[in-house]
């Protein structure tokens, strides 16, 4: 089930979300600490963590699927957000060199076709990130932030996917050791929370966070006959959010 961008976006909009971005996003500059050059997707809703990479890559686009709906991204200057069909992406093959996946995994109802769709569209030397609740942590069981819904993962289930869909994990981390609740005193302490649960109770973490490597030796999935559809910017104005125009 397709979380609405709204929601998304009004989560991270408040200090629990905001603290989550920050923790979910260090590990990510651990990962990728230099995108330099890079044509960087964030497929789901990614856009939260992307804008740390503009100022490096050389190209960086926020893909939302349609049942989620789009909203403008940036806030400012040219709109690189668009609405897509996660299972007949808008972009030629081996056409982005970075894909993020963020409230994806566990949202998709057709995890395999999506994943071949990843697949296709990056390059043979790409790097995925993907970042799933994690199947024994806290944050999955509550419903009160967008880590509480779909079907979260534990690192194995995670790592054995990702090698069923043709690709080889490299690393594993895990991030949002903190409850998922709202108490201002909690969000504070957040970076606090980080540490003690990283050398404490690792396995009760929030979110999955795992990298991976296109296997180039694969054979490349069947893509004949397909028609690919065009993709929509996000449009200008304030009703942007509803996001559910038809592609083209």
């Amino acid at each position: 089930m397709w979380i609405d961008v709204v929601d998304l976006r009004d989560f991270y909009a408040s200090p629990l979300g905001q603290a989550a971005r920050r923790m979910i996003r260090r590990k990510m500059r651990a990962l990728w600490p230099d995108v330099t050059g890079q044509r960087v997707l964030g497929l789901g809703y990614a856009a939260p963590y992307l804008d740390g990479f503009r100022d490096e890559a050389d190209r960086v686009i926020a893909a939302m699927p349609a049942r989620q709906g789009v909203l403008r991204w940036p806030s400012q200057g040219g709109a690189q957000a668009t609405l897509v069909d996660e299972l007949d992406l808008p972009f030629p093959d081996l056409s982005m060199d970075r894909i993020i996946l963020v409230h994806t995994l566990e949202c998709a109802e057709q995890v395999g076709p999506l994943m071949r769709e990843i697949w296709r569209v990056l390059s043979d030397s790409g790097r995925l990130l993907v970042v799933v609740p994690n199947r024994s942590g806290l944050w999955a069981r509550f419903e009160r932030t967008p880590f509480g819904y779909g079907r979260p993962y534990s690192p194995r289930q995670l790592s054995l996917l990702l090698r069923e869909s043709m690709f080889t994990p490299l690393s594993t981390d895990r991030a949002l050791y903190m409850p998922p609740f709202r108490p201002s005193m909690l969000v504070r302490s957040a970076p606090a929370w980080e540490r003690a649960g990283a050398a404490l109770w690792s396995s009760f973490a929030g979110v999955v966070v795992m990298e991976a490597v296109k296997q180039i030796y694969a054979a490349t999935p069947v893509t004949q006959g397909k028609r690919r559809r065009g993709y929509l910017t996000a449009p200008q104005g304030r009703s942007a959010a509803a996001g559910r125009s038809p592609l083209v």
